[in-house]
């Protein structure tokens, strides 16, 4: 593992993916243990996608092995596509059943997913409740983020602004045509998704970043530029004080490498 930091963010870099989840899924799991000995809740912010699948698989087997509970474990997505059924195999709801919850003993009262399924006209009072409940929990702990190839977060695409809330966005033809194969082709991949925003993340006590593969190298890059951009919308991380970012070899392959020899890296 490297380790090296750039104005407010901290970045590992390993090998490859699988030492990088392993890394994430003991952060989260630190956290939860500490709230749990202190009978305090956890509030998590999730990702989806391929990014957390093995960090997932990670707290699974803490869960079942080590005895992690999920017991005092509040979760609010970051994302779901819109419209789509909750039951549908491409929504965020099934994704974060299959791959997580019915795996672990978490209180389905305490999880929280935007409703792709709302009328049009509902979803502005809903993404308005979904913030007034992270509040109510005093705000997220630990926010777990993944990064698109064209630097979106959450899905927060290119033009989105630093003070923007949960609400319906527009996907950018970049990220649906990502998603295009699993949906069965473009014409069958969402047009629309409901949010967090970019003031929603940038609240969480902690940001923790997850980049793997070359497709996310460009985005990675963005960040040791000067500009804060939102053209760039990972580059609003920077405008938080405790933010991790986790990298594999191919995600960081476009930072200089010149930096990477510096002196003051951290070399494990």
């Amino acid at each position: 593992m490297v380790e090296f930091s750039n104005e407010n963010i901290h970045f590992r870099l390993f090998k490859n993916k699988g030492l990088g989840s392993d890394y994430i899924s003991e952060l989260i799991n630190s956290e939860i243990d500490g709230n749990n000995s202190l009978s305090k809740s956890s509030v998590l912010g999730l990702a989806t996608g391929s990014s957390p699948k093995k960090v997932y698989e990670k707290l699974i087997t803490n869960h079942n092995k080590e005895g992690l509970s999920f017991r005092n474990v509040v979760t609010f997505n970051l994302d779901e596509y819109y419209p789509i059924e909750p039951e549908s195999q491409n929504s965020y709801h099934h994704y974060m059943y299959e791959n997580l919850f019915k795996h672990v003993d978490i209180d389905p009262k305490n999880i929280y997913i935007p409703n792709g399924m709302l009328d049009p006209d509902d979803i502005p009072n809903h993404c308005e409740a979904f913030e007034h409940k992270i509040e109510e929990f005093g705000g997220i702990d630990l926010q777990l983020l993944g990064v698109g190839g064209n630097g979106h977060i959450g899905f927060n695409e290119p033009g989105s602004k630093i003070n923007s809330k949960t609400r319906l966005v527009q996907l950018d033809h970049k990220t649906r045509s990502d998603a295009a194969e699993k949906f069965r082709g473009l014409n069958n991949t969402p047009e629309y998704a409901i949010t967090m925003g970019i003031k929603t993340i940038l609240k969480a006590k902690k940001i923790v970043c997850m980049a793997w593969g070359t497709s996310k190298a460009e985005a990675i890059s963005q960040l040791f530029n000067k500009e804060i951009t939102d053209k760039w919308p990972i580059t609003f991380l920077k405008e938080h004080p405790q933010v991790e970012l986790v990298l594999d070899e191919e995600a960081a392959s476009l930072i200089d490498p010149d930096f990477l020899k510096k002196e003051d890296l951290v070399n494990k």
